[in-house]
């Protein structure tokens, strides 16, 4: 539900060329002895800025968090129907796996 009410926002912004309109997508997952979690936001046109921060139920590593992070990142940005994504993330081992740029 909290998808389609961003969604509806989201058409709703003056609409710039498509092929133009990035969003930036930053993610951070973190784990510890007390749990694990991952902070996303997804930054667009218009200075909109979408945030979600979650937590894990289940343990991790940091590496996993950080997967898990871009996991959860890309499927908002997917619900939201984003079409051109940029990816920023401080792990090494994410970064290097990914060309940091995508489109739908």
């Amino acid at each position: 539900m909290k998808a389609q009410f961003l969604a509806d926002f989201l058409i709703e912004l003056p609409q710039v060329a498509e092929e133009k309109m990035f969003w930036l997508l930053s993610i951070d997952g973190s784990s510890n002895k007390k749990g694990s979690g991952a902070d996303i936001i997804l930054e667009g046109p218009g200075e909109v800025v979408v945030e979600q921060s979650i937590r894990f139920g289940f343990d991790t590593s940091n590496n996993q968090a950080e997967y898990e992070a871009l996991i959860t990142g890309l499927r908002l940005a997917k619900d939201l129907g984003m079409k051109n994504l940029k990816c920023r993330t401080d792990s090494q081992l994410i970064a290097g796996q990914m060309n940091g740029e995508y489109q739908a």
